[in-house]
């Protein structure tokens, strides 16, 4: 059985050599995280007193009459996280629901109001907050909170006031928001009142010691999001996914991101500034993810040999598009012999996931940056590269040169067993940098088995292109996530997980054998 402490190196392998060179550009280009505000925020929760499930979460919240909520600005998925809770407890019927931010200031609650009377539209509202002048972060996440607070809520304050950039005036703006918050109790007594304010000002020594002071009789329950110390704690809990911690009586943590997708998320927003144009640069995240990948294989990046290691992968690192105009990826793709129909299917996948890898043209094509997706597909590039990058691919990405004297239904098992490595190799690789719980196995789902996926390849050779694929990834995902598992257990090492990217699948057979190795393995592992 690994212990905890095996269980936190291994789950936290990968993201943290992501997060080196993250972090580096961070305290490059903003010194604030040095000043002794910012320090006693992260120094105050180190540890917790214990797990927490769904229904304590919600347990918590509804004997609270004050719910302060961390938010870090740049992270889509804490604003998400606020709406959500403010949803759900809206939802249980039993005490109405105010909502207060940080991003609006006070002076302007006349504008939001207008805005509640649905007299202004979202485009004056954003305009006239002055959001992407005084705030900067993504618009999108912030106005579902607002949207979710008008539809489920009594009222929305604004609860913040200058100077935002003057730390040593940070102190007075605790001061201000716990004023307007003891105002907002006066107005709506029974209602629960939510408050998403940056998470430093949650320090026990900051808004909510003030706070206590201004409404000395009101039960105050913090609710921090993605703490580093106790996500990197939690990662050595023998469970799959940590879903929340209780620090103490009056503070809980929840996970919903990690530490990588945090600080790529702040990184882009920093590039985004300091170039002062509409969006961020990607390129250098995703470069990121990938060398981060190659050091955990421990792949030499500048070997000149294509053996036990990639030749010159330094040389291979992908184009990486953003923001850029569905015409442009057309005209690339086209140059290489992509049809139509074809094309619509990846533009979908883009429109859907948010970014994808063209191995076709090697390059990387992001409309929103979403670290799950993200993570999958630098792995889907390295495995690519670790096998050479071949020039001619079929639409799917599976090599189409090395299949070359088979025919018939070789060759359509050839592809099935190549696709589904593929798969099970961007799985593997996207838990590495971004551990998340498996895929919840369905009841009529096959044991993993030589002969359950000789079945499965069955089918999917018989099947339309869209089952095939979907077959292919299923069982991908499924073998993907079991290496991951005895990775975790300590009985595979990552430079015996290297071989299995540098395996060159376009050999006929090869990918069938790959597949039948691994599936025994892993059942021995099992045993």
């Amino acid at each position: 059985m690994a212990s905890a402490i095996n269980l936190r190196s291994r789950r936290s392998a990968g993201q943290l050599h992501a997060l080196a060179g993250v972090e580096r550009e961070i305290r490059a280009q903003d010194s604030h995280s040095r000043r002794k505000y910012l320090r006693e925020f992260s120094q105050a929760f180190r540890s917790y007193d214990s797990l927490l499930d769904q229904q304590e979460i919600q347990n918590a919240l509804r004997a609270a009459d004050v719910v302060l909520i961390g938010d870090y600005h740049a992270l889509p998925a804490a604003q998400r996280y606020a709406a959500s809770l403010i949803e759900q407890r809206a939802l249980a019927g039993d005490r109405r629901v105010v909502l207060g931010v940080e991003t609006i200031f006070a002076r302007d609650q006349h504008i939001l109001e207008e805005w509640w009377r649905r007299e202004i539209d979202e485009s004056e509202l954003r305009q006239r907050i002055r959001f992407d002048l005084d705030w900067g972060y993504d618009w999108t996440p912030f106005h579902e909170l607002l949207v979710a607070a008008r539809d489920h809520g009594e009222a929305i304050y604004g609860l913040d006031c200058m100077p935002r950039e003057n730390l040593r005036k940070i102190g007075a703006r605790d001061r201000h928001a716990a004023a307007k918050l003891a105002e907002i109790r006066e107005r709506h007594p029974n209602a629960v009142i939510f408050v998403l304010f940056g998470e430093s000002h949650l320090a026990p020594g900051h808004l909510p010691r003030v706070l206590r002071k201004e409404m000395p009789g009101a039960r105050v329950l913090t609710v921090l999001q993605n703490v580093d110390a106790l996500y990197w704690r939690a990662a050595g809990e023998r469970v799959d996914k940590v879903e929340a911690v209780r620090v103490n009586n009056d503070v809980l943590c929840v996970f919903n991101a990690t530490p990588l997708e945090k600080y790529e998320s702040y990184r882009l927003f920093l590039d985004q500034w300091s170039r002062c144009d509409s969006g961020p640069d990607f390129a250098p995240t995703i470069y990121n993810l990938i060398d981060s990948l190659a050091s955990f294989l421990e792949i030499n990046r500048y070997s000149p040999h294509n053996g036990t290691q990639p030749k010159f992968l330094i040389d291979m690192l992908p184009e990486v598009h953003g923001n850029s105009s569905d015409a442009m990826l057309r005209r690339l793709l086209s140059r290489k012999g992509i049809g139509e129909p074809q094309l619509e299917t990846m533009l979908a996948s883009v429109q859907k996931r948010g970014s994808a890898y063209f191995p076709q043209v090697n390059a990387f094509y992001i409309r929103e940056f979403q670290m799950m997706h993200a993570t999958e597909d630098a792995t889907r590039f390295l495995h690519h590269a670790c096998r050479g990058l071949p020039r001619r691919l079929n639409g799917q990405g599976t090599n189409v040169d090395g299949i070359q004297g088979n025919t018939g239904a070789a060759v359509a098992t050839d592809a099935f067993y190549t696709r589904l490595i593929e798969h099970a190799v961007a799985c593997f690789g996207s838990r590495v940098l971004h551990p998340s719980p498996p895929a919840a196995e369905t009841g009529d789902s096959p044991a993993l088995s030589r002969a359950a996926c000789e079945k499965a390849a069955q089918a999917a050779i018989r099947a339309d292109a869209e089952k095939f694929e979907s077959i292919a990834q299923g069982w991908g995902y499924r073998l993907g996530g079991q290496i991951y598992a005895i990775y975790l257990a300590g009985k595979v090492k990552p430079s015996g997980l290297r071989r299995l990217f540098l395996a060159h699948l376009d050999k006929p057979g090869l990918a069938r054998k790959v597949c039948i190795a691994v599936i025994a393995r892993l059942r021995s592992a099992a045993k």
